[in-house]
C-alpha cells in the first residue's frame, strides 16, 4: 500500500526550507529513523553533498536522519533498503537522467509501490507522474527517457501559475504549455499550486493543502478542484 506526499514546492515565502511539510512527515515517516535523500536533481548546482545536509537539517526537526543515495557504494541496495526515501527539488531532466544512470527509477517504484514512504517536492513531484513531460525546467541533460515513476494515473505540473492579468507579459502561460502537451498527449494533468500537495494514503490521491488545483484533460476545457478531492481515479 503506498503512501506519499507529493509537493508542488520545498519552500514557501518568507518559510524555511519544508517547514510548511514539517507537521505531515511524522504521519508518512513513522517509525522511520532515517530516510534516504536522492539530491540528484541539483538546485543552483549546489553539491550533492550541500543538498543533502540542507535535507538533513529539516528533516532534524521531525526527529529524523538523512543519508544520501550517492554515499552508498551500491545505490541500487541502499533503496531496496531504505525506512523511507525524499526526493528533492531542481532539474528535472538532471534528476531523471541520473535515476536511469544509477539503474534506480524501476527499483523506486517498485520499493513505493510496495510501501515504502516517498516524499517529493519539486522536480521530486513531477517524476511521480506518468512521465516528466510536464516539467518547467531547462533540458539541460537529455534523459534516456522521459517516463518516470507512475505512481498516480496522471501528469503533474509543480509551481503552477495563473496568469497575471496585470502582468506585461503576454506570452505563453503554463495552461498553454500544457494545452501543447495535450496536442501529442492523452494523460490528464494536474497543475499544483505552491503549498499545495497530493497525498498518497490508503489506495487513495488526494488534494491536500489551502489552494484549489486546475485539472487540464485532453479535449477539455480546464476546470478547478477544491482541497480534499479524490483524484485516485483521474484519467
Amino acid at each position: 500500500m503506498m503512501r506519499a506526499i507529493l509537493a508542488s514546492t520545498s519552500t514557501l515565502h518568507n518559510q524555511e526550507y519544508l517547514e510548511y511539510l514539517l507537521p505531515y512527515l511524522p504521519d508518512l515517516f513513522k517509525n522511520v529513523q532515517e530516510i534516504l535523500f536522492i539530491p540528484f536533481a541539483r538546485p543552483g548546482g549546489i553539491s550533492h553533498d550541500e543538498y543533502t545536509a540542507r535535507a538533513a537539517e529539516a528533516f532534524s526537526k521531525a526527529g529524523i536522519k538523512v543519508k544520501g543515495v550517492h554515499e552508498y557504494n551500491d545505490p541500487v541496495e541502499a533503496v531496496r533498503n531504505a525506512e523511507g526515501i525524499f526526493t528533492g527539488g531542481g532539474n528535472t531532466f538532471l534528476l531523471v537522467s541520473e535515476l536511469y544512470r544509477n539503474k534506480l527509477m524501476n527499483v523506486i517504484r517498485e520499493v513505493v509501490k510496495n510501501g515504502t514512504p516517498y516524499m517529493g517536492t519539486s522536480a521530486g513531484t513531477n517524476i511521480a507522474g506518468l512521465s516528466m513531460q510536464t516539467t518547467n525546467d531547462m533540458p539541460i541533460v537529455y534523459p534516456p527517457s522521459f517516463q518516470t515513476l507512475s505512481l498516480v494515473p496522471f501528469n503533474i505540473n509543480p509551481h503552477y501559475l495563473d496568469p497575471d492579468p496585470n502582468s506585461e507579459h503576454k506570452g505563453e502561460t503554463r495552461e498553454t504549455r500544457i494545452k501543447e502537451f495535450h496536442g501529442l498527449n492523452s494523460q490528464p494533468v494536474i497543475g499544483l499550486r505552491e503549498g499545495s500537495w497530493l497525498e498518497i494514503k490508503d489506495n487513495k490521491v488526494t488534494l491536500k493543502g489551502m489552494l484549489q488545483a486546475r485539472v487540464f484533460k485532453k479535449e477539455k476545457l480546464p476546470f478547478e478542484i477544491e482541497t480534499e478531492t479524490d483524484l485516485t481515479d483521474l484519467n
